[in-house]
């Protein structure tokens, strides 16, 4: 195994002795017996070790219940996209440098930076970064219902979209990989989960979640939590208690009826809202809305045949690869003999739709 893994066997025995990768079995001689899972387990460790992950960080990533090995595969594949792209970034920077020192032209200091800065990180982006940003007509929704608020606590908070930079933000994200991409400046950041907040209570103004509770073990508690630790409560989220909510929206209705068995367990928009005390309004999605969430594209259909696009929304993963290549190839399909448009045609006048989502305020 060592051998194949290219690591030592030293190595292997210190990931046992921490509970990293522990082998199933042990043969009658007394050496350690991988199963098929654990190997799958030992490529993500070693995998995120190469990326540049610690330990600790490893062990967080791979332990999550709440990602798949596919899952693991495409947050994997994302990350190495974007470390082949910087690197593609840097070469091409240095070879400037090296073509404009050969002519005897003057590098200016911020020239010389270009390699490493700012500039080079907004260039290249990332797997998620790419697609997934603060909608401003959302976003102004949002900050809008946290009225006056001086200290927001962000739960869930991401890569970082939607936080207000005119308000003093403590963000919370328990991904290692999400927290990885936050930019250079962003709020501080907390690695904990919504259901057990580190703070006292009512230590924010108020707590806010955007299209993030669906991703958490248990919602109402997270719910609750924000809650005990803010005033008031600001809660981005998704309504499955209208009548018929999942033929709001053409991808579901026709291509992915598996989106309803991804929200099977989700708490209902009422139960959300009687745990914190809170109202509901409708977040109407822009047609041109820059988020790239779920729904963003609704009146623009081809966008959810573009992988990089799907593996910024979280739903592909959980319905599973089969029916994702089902509903992409029936998309296409129907996109190319027009069937869409005519089944659509309504959607064709519309600058904005109602497609489930709905602000909590509490």
């Amino acid at each position: 195994m060592a051998e194949l893994a290219g690591v030592s066997v030293r190595t292997l025995h210190h990931y046992d002795e921490i509970g990293l990768v522990r082998p199933s079995a042990r043969t009658a001689a007394g050496y350690r017996a991988y199963s098929a899972g654990d190997v799958e387990r030992l490529r993500e460790v070693l995998a995120y070790r190469r990326l540049g992950f610690g330990l600790r960080e490893v062990a967080e990533l791979v332990d999550d219940s709440s990602t798949d090995t596919v899952a693991h595969l495409h947050r994997l594949r994302g990350l190495l996209v974007e470390r082949r792209d910087r690197a593609d970034a840097m070469v091409a920077a240095i070879d400037r440098e090296i073509e404009a020192r050969a002519k005897g032209l003057m590098v200016t200091p911020e020239e010389q930076l270009e390699v490493l800065g700012a500039r080079l990180y907004d260039a290249i982006g990332g797997a998620y970064t790419a697609t997934r940003r603060t909608e401003p007509r959302i976003a102004a929704q949002i900050w809008d219902a946290l009225g006056d608020a001086q200290t927001v606590l962000n739960v869930g908070a991401g890569t970082g979209s939607y936080e207000p930079v005119d308000r003093d933000v403590t963000a919370v994200e328990p991904s290692a990989v999400m927290r990885g991409q936050r930019p250079a400046g962003s709020a501080p950041c907390v690695a904990a989960a919504a259901e057990s907040l580190p703070f006292e209570d009512h230590s924010f103004d108020v707590a806010m979640a955007v299209s993030t509770v669906h991703h958490w073990g248990d919602p109402i508690a997270g719910l609750r939590e924000m809650r005990r630790v803010a005033r008031r409560v600001v809660v981005l989220t998704f309504d499955t208690d209208e009548p018929g909510w999942r033929d709001r929206f053409w991808l579901t209705r026709d291509y992915l009826p598996e989106f309803a068995a991804v929200l099977s367990g989700f708490p209902s928009l009422a139960g959300m809202a009687d745990a914190i005390g809170a109202r509901a309004e409708p977040v109407p999605i822009p047609w041109d809305c820059a988020d790239g969430l779920f729904e963003a594209y609704w009146r623009r259909p081809g966008a959810y045949l573009e992988d990089h696009v799907r593996r910024a929304m979280s739903v592909w993963t959980r319905v599973g690869p089969e029916a994702e290549q089902r509903a992409v190839r029936s998309l296409g399909d129907d996109l190319r003999s027009g069937r869409w448009a005519e089944r659509n045609s309504d959607l064709a006048e519309l600058d904005t739709a109602d497609l489930g989502l709905r602000l909590l305020m509490a």
